[in-house]
């Protein structure tokens, strides 16, 4: 079983790199299958093509333990093709979380003013002692590192809610890395695959980062738990 590890290439070839039941949550970004493009002109790969997307939601249910939870960030424009992978896939619906923002990201005939998630099931898994709240407030990433990128203030508290310390934590459609930084931050061991080198070199810079940091909070709490020693003595 490989842990704490960034995978490069197609998510449909590489989850078959990891055996049945080895996974105890995913959450993921995928591409929302719409052509977008940002105000830099930058894309998302395979965000037009549904065929590169969809069959990794069959991948994910064998990977994932029995009664355990998929959370997909999904938009409403292609809601029908995702409903019909997850269903396919046999996942049920089971939570929907919405995050409000305080701008439009863009206008038709409304404006779209939020982000929202769908808690996925496989199995009958046990809800959370403290049930996520299924409305939540929006922090912008400012998508420094990807067009589409979620800020860690959004992916943590996803995964401290769904999981608990020391499990595994999947995502498929990685990015520049933001959810492999979310477990590693909050204690979890995780698997990213991201298809495109660049997002994949990324992503290990930023863990590279977050293991400096707690090696370094690891430091000043032994220096502190020295000290206390020193002053019971």
């Amino acid at each position: 079983m490989m842990n704490n590890t960034i995978l490069c290439g197609d998510s449909k070839d590489r989850l078959k790199d990891l055996p049945d039941s080895s996974v105890d949550l995913v959450v993921t970004d995928p591409p929302y299958l719409v052509n977008y493009r940002d105000r830099k002109g930058r894309s998302v790969a395979n965000d037009a093509n549904a065929e590169a997307v969809l069959p990794v939601f069959d991948e994910l249910y064998r990977v994932l333990k029995p009664n355990t939870l998929c959370l997909c960030f999904c938009g409403w424009t292609a809601l029908p093709e995702f409903t019909a992978a997850w269903a396919k896939a046999g996942f049920r619906i089971v939570g929907h979380i919405v995050w409000t923002k305080d701008y439009a990201s863009s206008k038709g005939q409304t404006a779209y003013r939020h982000e929202s998630a769908y808690v996925l099931a496989k199995g009958w898994p046990k809800p959370p002692p403290e049930p996520f709240a299924d409305v939540q407030k929006w922090v912008y990433s400012g998508n420094r590192f990807h067009p589409t990128e979620k800020s860690v203030e959004i992916i943590a508290p996803l995964i401290k809610a769904f999981s608990k310390p020391g499990d595994v934590i999947l995502d498929p459609f990685l990015g520049s890395g933001t959810t492999a930084v979310a477990a590693a931050l909050t204690g979890r061991r995780y698997i990213g695959i991201e298809l495109e080198q660049a997002y994949c070199d990324l992503a290990e810079r930023r863990l590279h980062g977050v293991a400096r940091f707690r090696q370094r909070q690891n430091a000043s709490t032994d220096a502190n738990q020295s000290g206390d020693d020193r002053d019971a003595a």
